[in-house]
Formats: C-alpha cells, sequence, structure tokens
C-alpha cells in the first residue's frame, strides 16, 4: 500500500539480441528496493530468444511489459516504450547493465527534494561479461546548472545513469532518432542530457549505485560511428550556443577523442588507435603532457611501420589482437581505495583537467 503514495517510476529497457544478459538487467530492475516501478521493454527486432526471456520475466511480475518493433535503432526503442509509460519518472537502462537495490530510491528521493532539477545522476563502476569488477567512475559531485560542463565531459556517464522527470523530457522531445538515420548512433544519451541541462539544473545521489558492462560486442565498441555522433550532437549544440568559448569545444573533443583512442586499442584496432590519439592531441596539446601517449605514439608508428614493410596478414591479424580490461580480484572497497589513490597522484595532465573543470563549473566542483 506504502508503494502506490509513491511517484511511479517507469524503467525503460531498449533490447536487441540481448539474450545473455537481459535477464540479469531485468532481475537487477525487480529487485530495486523502490517498488512502485513498471518495466517496458522494447524488443528492437531481435533475432535471439531476447522477447522470449522478458515474456517468461513478465508472466512472472505484471510490472514487465514487452512491446516489439522492426530494428529502428537504440533512440526510437526508448522513445516508444516513453511513449507508452505511465511513470512520473523515467529511468532508462541498456539490457546489459546492472543497477544496484538502492539506486532508483535514492535518485526519487533527491529529485523529490530538489524540484527544480530535472535529471538525477549516480556515480557508476565498470564490470566485465561475467560481472567482474574493473574499475570504478570518477565522483563527480556538481549539481545545479551543469550545461558547459556537459558540454566540456559527459560526467553524468552514459544511458542508465540518469533518472529524469517526465515533464524534462517531454519538454526537449526525447532521445533523437535522426542519430540513427545519419549512421551516427552512440551520443543518443549524452545529446538527451544537454538539452535537458539547457532548460533543467541536475542533481547527484554520491554513492556507486549502478554497473556499466563493458564487453567488444557492446555498440560503443564501433568508434567510427561513435566519433559522427559526437560530431553531430557538438555542431548543433555550438550553432545553438554560439557565445560559449571555442576552447571548450577544442577540450571536449581532445577528452573525447581520448576516450576513443582507449576504446579502439581495446579492441586492439592499433590504425584506429592512432588517429584519435592525433586528432586528440591537434585539439589540444595538452595531451602529450599524458605520460602514456609518447609510448602510445612509438608503438603505433613502429607497429604500423613493420605492417606497411611486411605486408603479412598473420602480422597484421597479431597487431589487431584485442587487450580487454584485466579483471580486478580485489573487493569493491579495495577498487575504491586504487581508484582513489590514482586520482591523488597528479599529474601535469591532471592539474590542467582540475583547473579547466573549476573554471567551467564556476568553481562550484573541484571533482575531475
Amino acid at each position: 500500500m506504502l508503494s502506490q503514495t509513491k511517484p511511479l517510476v517507469s524503467a525503460i529497457v531498449p533490447a536487441y539480441n540481448a539474450e545473455l544478459f537481459i535477464r540479469d538487467t531485468l532481475h537487477s530492475i525487480l529487485t530495486q528496493t523502490y517498488s512502485n516501478l513498471e518495466i517496458l521493454v522494447v524488443d528492437d527486432g531481435s533475432q535471439d530468444c531476447t522477447a522470449r526471456i522478458v515474456e517468461e520475466l513478465a508472466a512472472q511480475d505484471s510490472r514487465v511489459k514487452v512491446f516489439r518493433q522492426l530494428n529502428k535503432g537504440v533512440a526510437a526503442a526508448r522513445n516508444l516504450a516513453i511513449g507508452q509509460s505511465r511513470g512520473d519518472y523515467i529511468a532508462p537502462i541498456d539490457a546489459d547493465d546492472i543497477w544496484y537495490p538502492e539506486k532508483i530510491g535514492k535518485q526519487i528521493q533527491r529529485l523529490e527534494a530538489m524540484p527544480a532539477s530535472g535529471c538525477a545522476y549516480t556515480w557508476s563502476v565498470s564490470i566485465d561479461e561475467k560481472g567482474r569488477l574493473l574499475d570504478a567512475g570518477a565522483p563527480w559531485d556538481l549539481e545545479g546548472e551543469v550545461f558547459q560542463p556537459l558540454v566540456l565531459r559527459n560526467f553524468v556517464g552514459n544511458a542508465s545513469v540518469p533518472v529524469f522527470r517526465r515533464s524534462a523530457i517531454e519538454e526537449v522531445g526525447g532521445y533523437n532518432e535522426g542519430l540513427r538515420a545519419a549512421n551516427a548512433q552512440g551520443c543518443e544519451d549524452w545529446d538527451l542530457c544537454l538539452r535537458v541541462a539547457e532548460k533543467y539544473d541536475f542533481c547527484v545521489v554520491p554513492e556507486y549505485l549502478f554497473a556499466y558492462r563493458c564487453y567488444n560486442e557492446s555498440m560503443s565498441c564501433n568508434h567510427e560511428v561513435m566519433g559522427r555522433s559526437y560530431a553531430i550532437v557538438m555542431e548543433e549544440i555550438q550553432r545553438k550556443h554560439p557565445k560559449i568559448p571555442s576552447h571548450l569545444y577544442r577540450w571536449s573533443k581532445s577528452i573525447f577523442y581520448l576516450y576513443l583512442t582507449n576504446k579502439s586499442n581495446i579492441a586492439g584496432d592499433l590504425r584506429s588507435s592512432l588517429r584519435w590519439l592525433l586528432k586528440a592531441i591537434r585539439e589540444d596539446a595538452a595531451v602529450l603532457t599524458l605520460p602514456w601517449v609518447a609510448r602510445c605514439l612509438v608503438n603505433r608508428i613502429a607497429r604500423l611501420a613493420a605492417f606497411q614493410a611486411t605486408r603479412n596478414p598473420r602480422v597484421w591479424a597479431q597487431f589487431r589482437n584485442p587487450f580487454p580490461p584485466t579483471p580486478s580480484h580485489l573487493s569493491f572497497d579495495e577498487i575504491l581505495q586504487q581508484s582513489e589513490t590514482r586520482r591523488s597522484q597528479e599529474r601535469l595532465w591532471d592539474k590542467i583537467q582540475v583547473h579547466r573543470w573549476a573554471l567551467t563549473t564556476n568553481h562550484r566542483s573541484v571533482c575531475c
């Protein structure tokens, strides 16, 4: 009875060939301590057993609803779920991620206490395909007006982190389905957060309440498409906000290109890794202060030169072997301590980023 006095939260789950992880994802939603939930899963033209698994769970729990569409992309799937939802709050989650039990309850509590906020975010950890901890994300602490800091970097993290007020999403028009049409999927969640941040404050629950799954088959591994997605989103922001200093866009590009450098490296795509790194340096010479950059440049150029010299496909195949993140055998607390120690060991790059973040946030936030 108590749950009926609380705002209804609509968890929206786009799913495409998600049979490996969808059961775990839905279990993490269904076991939230905040029980006044509806779960809307959109099967986006899956060719595996995704729909059957979701239908089995829907038969066991009436809060789960299943919708189907031809494959139209993640933005269209999320928008379909939003259109069918009834909640006062919208909580997106990808079909391979995990919410920890208190995530939704604490975000709703924060939003209810801060009526000017259109979005509440939280902190995240990374896990591998077996659910093993990889790393802990940065503990961002920024609240209130966040638009320019969000242009600089997507501190919210990814699509499964935020909870939005329904009124905020309806005002800005939902997810951008045009990115799929431009073969530029990947930044739909950042784009939506930016459009909400143009009109609303943001708030944070300063706890690790979400797990982002990292594996090579995920959409975020399509680095070229991600690069196009970022370019389209930022070009539109720059068109709408010409008074934002140009250096902020250059800093943003360098940070995102470094992200794609790392993703390409993990996937073993050395050519793309080198190309993204050079683009990052071109936008921001401060990238050269990172200790690993010089080593990376020498390594990539030497390997590519070796391939050009030998033209041996077996050599190239060896160069393209993926380098996935190594699962940690540390406890959760030990991983957090390790991440904190790493952040405390300031390098010149770190000092530059902390200074820029402080400037961009008008010294309201020092975390970076």
